[in-house]
Formats: C-alpha cells, sequence, structure tokens
C-alpha cells in the first residue's frame, strides 16, 4: 500500500511529461503536425527502447483499476503504434523530417538491417519488462505471498537475467550502428 501515492505520482508525472511535450509540438508545429509529431516521439520510445514505456501511462493503471494484464494492454499499444507509423510513412513521411528524433526513427524504420534489430530487441526488453510487472503484480497481490514468491522466484530471475541480457545486446547494436541518441 505504500506504493499505491508513489506509482499515482509517477503515472501523474509521465503524463505531465506527455501533455507538455504535447503542447509544445502543437504550438511549435501546428495542431494536425503536432499531434503526429507527439505520437511518432511516443511511438519511438515504444519501439526503440526496451522498456514498457507505455507501462507507466496505459499498462499499470489500467491493470489497477480491471485487473487487465499489463501484457495485453502492451499489445493493444503497440498495434497502435504499428498504425500510427504505417500511416504516417505512407500518408506524412515528411512529418519525419521535424524533429532530429523522428529522422533517426524513420531511418530505423526504413532500414530493416540492421537498425531494425532495434525493434527487435526492444520488443523482446518491452515484453520482458512488462511480464516482471505483470508477475511482481501478481506477487504482491497473491494470498499466500511466501508460497508465491518461491514459486516465481526463478521465472523472474530467468525474466529479469533475459532483459539485461536484451538491454545489453541493445546497448552493443547502438554502438555497433554508430547511432546516437540524443534527446
Amino acid at each position: 500500500k505504500k506504493d499505491g501515492p508513489r506509482g499515482a505520482f509517477k503515472f501523474f508525472v509521465v503524463l505531465g511529461l506527455f501533455s507538455a511535450y504535447l503542447v509544445f509540438s502543437v504550438l511549435s508545429f501546428g495542431l494536425k503536425d503536432g499531434v503526429l509529431v507527439a505520437l511518432l516521439s511516443w511511438s519511438f520510445f515504444e519501439f526503440c527502447t526496451p522498456i514498457a514505456d507505455a507501462g507507466f501511462l496505459l499498462d499499470f493503471p489500467i491493470r489497477l483499476l480491471t485487473g487487465f494484464r499489463m501484457l495485453y494492454t502492451e499489445l493493444l499499444v503497440w498495434v497502435f503504434a504499428i498504425l500510427i507509423n504505417v500511416v504516417s510513412l505512407a500518408l506524412w513521411p515528411a512529418t519525419y523530417d521535424k524533429t532530429s528524433l523522428l529522422h533517426l526513427f524513420q531511418q530505423i524504420l526504413t532500414t530493416p538491417w540492421p537498425l531494425g534489430l532495434i525493434i527487435v530487441l526492444s520488443a523482446s526488453g518491452t515484453y520482458l519488462s512488462v511480464y516482471l510487472g505483470d508477475d511482481a503484480f501478481d506477487i504482491a497481490s497473491a494470498k499466500n505471498k511466501q508460497q508465491r514468491l518461491r514459486r516465481e522466484r526463478m521465472k523472474l530471475l530467468y525474466s529479469l537475467s533475459g532483459f539485461a541480457v536484451t538491454v545489453v545486446l541493445y546497448l552493443v547494436l547502438l554502438r555497433y550502428t554508430h547511432i546516437h541518441i540524443r534527446l
């Protein structure tokens, strides 16, 4: 119960940052382009970082409110992000030239080898981080926490190890491809 207020605080911080970026984008690029720049930037972090970025905005709050597993929410988020990018690449490719982050993102999306591996590694890391989050939530809400913790400990260690390997491979790939992400 101690994590409740802290979790809510983190959620509102992330929501506030996204909202501030959305306002900044709209003021900089106009309503249509600003919203699209904000959504594409969000999808960059969804596709190109090995953690569940939507987990802070959507997955965890939905899990708390409905019990719907974070894995399923994250899959829906990825489908939404894929659709945004497919439509944007087809209809508004110039939007990717509006920021250096989006320009880099377009290169990653349109260069499957080796840059596409960034998305593959990020998907692995995202899945593992959501899996760990779901497990942690299950353990915290279990009636017999000690018994549940003993059963889940090895599974959690394997998942955490897999996540660590994914992050290391992700960083090696960024270095190998000479990609420097400037925020």
